[in-house]
């Protein structure tokens, strides 16, 4: 995967984030299991709860394009933090080994993990059999 790509599209549509009120811009590039890039960016709500974030946008997007699986995904924020609680578990219902890229928009620092190490001994379909 070609994580140049990734970044370039997970900064450039974090540029479009919809925050008006926390001004904390996200953006989210993913490579599914075809090869093709999907994008989303966080559009918050003035009902907070109502927010929606960048990954699970990204997501969104590739579902509706017609894959299921995530390949590798690159995250870019202020900070490069790493995506909330929600995210981790819906990342992991589309790629259970899937590497992630956390950019720092800022100072273009980055480092590499693994949705395991975010969100280890994962809850997922296999539990509800």
């Amino acid at each position: 995967v070609d994580w140049q790509l990734l970044v370039d599209a997970a900064i450039l549509v974090q540029q479009r984030a919809y925050a008006p009120y926390s001004h904390f811009q996200v953006g989210a590039a993913l490579m599914d299991s075809m090869g093709k890039l999907h994008i989303g960016c966080n559009v918050e709500n003035a009902s907070y709860g109502l927010s929606m974030c960048a990954e699970r946008n990204a997501i969104a997007a590739m579902i509706s394009a017609g894959d299921q699986r995530i390949v590798q995904m690159a995250v870019a924020s202020n900070g490069g933090v790493t995506p909330c609680g929600a995210c981790r578990q819906v990342i992991s219902e589309f790629g259970e080994q899937v590497t992630i890229l956390l950019l720092d928009s800022k100072t273009l620092s980055w480092r590499v993990c693994t949705i395991s190490e975010l969100l280890p001994r994962a809850f997922g379909g296999q539990h509800l059999s």
